[in-house]
């Protein structure tokens, strides 16, 4: 028995449909995604990986997405899930975000601000910086960002529905609240090297007071820089701890969308 041409053209039209939808949003996703997207990744290997993800997500999701008949308009289809896809990846970007504003915190308070690497991103950025967001990508990417990454695009299907439009109200309340709580997490990672910097600065101010032919800047600068790079060698691995955790959080649970 043979398979008419058509007939399998047909059974397999809505699989297509369904994965070229599906690779909207994860395309647009993986263009700022922290790790997978970074532009230090060859485009290339960001295609591939769209794809990959694309490929697994298509089975558990293809079920649920509207047949191309019932799709009236495939241009706001394609707008939406679009949208939805750099919406998702943005959010998850800010906590890159998080590690660079306090490595810059951080910098500016114990006086290592403005020290150039190649960092992930490929901007210049303080050293303390570099180091966080470096070791915070290798923590995500060795606990598995893969496979959460498959984990978060079919959650965020529950509470991002495929072609429904994202108001421009909740994009806004999104994207303020997202942007706030990832500064205050970043003054809070980076509280320890604020808190040294307010401890040093007073204490130059007293000896200063009490012995005002001392050069107490001179004095002190080596205090404050050794001060730093010695609390970030004890302090790295609780603040990338915290951080990771927040992250894989977040990622477990993306039900802050209009049905969430």
């Amino acid at each position: 028995m043979t398979l008419d041409l058509s007939d399998l053209t047909s059974s397999g039209y809505p699989w297509l449909f369904g994965a070229a939808v599906i690779f909207l949003r994860v395309g647009a996703m993986m263009a700022v995604l922290p790790g997978l997207g970074e532009r230090s990744v060859p485009a290339r290997v960001r295609l591939g990986l769209a794809i990959a993800l694309t490929v697994l997500v298509t089975p558990l999701i293809a079920p649920d997405l509207p047949e191309p008949e019932e799709v009236s308009n495939l241009v706001g289809l394609l707008l939406i899930e679009a949208s939805i896809g750099l919406l998702l990846g943005m959010s998850l970007r800010l906590f890159v975000f998080t590690l660079s504003t306090a490595g810059a915190i951080a910098a500016q308070s114990t006086s290592l601000s403005q020290i150039f690497g190649g960092s992930a991103g490929a901007e210049a950025q303080p050293a303390i910086g570099h180091v966080l967001v470096t070791g915070g990508l290798t923590i995500a990417m060795i606990t598995e960002l893969h496979l959460r990454v498959v984990e978060f695009i079919v959650m965020s299907y529950g509470s991002f529905p495929t072609g429904v439009p994202l108001s421009a109200t909740f994009v806004a309340d999104f994207g303020v609240s997202r942007v706030a709580a990832s500064f205050a997490f970043a003054f809070t990672l980076a509280a320890p090297f604020f808190i040294a910097s307010l401890i040093y600065n007073v204490t130059l101010g007293v000896i200063n007071r009490a012995m005002p032919q001392l050069m107490v800047s001179f004095v002190g600068a080596p205090v404050i820089t050794a001060g730093g790079l010695v609390l970030l060698a004890l302090s790295a691995p609780t603040l990338l701890g915290l951080w990771i955790d927040a992250f894989h959080d977040f990622m477990g649970a993306p039900s802050r969308g209009p049905n969430g």
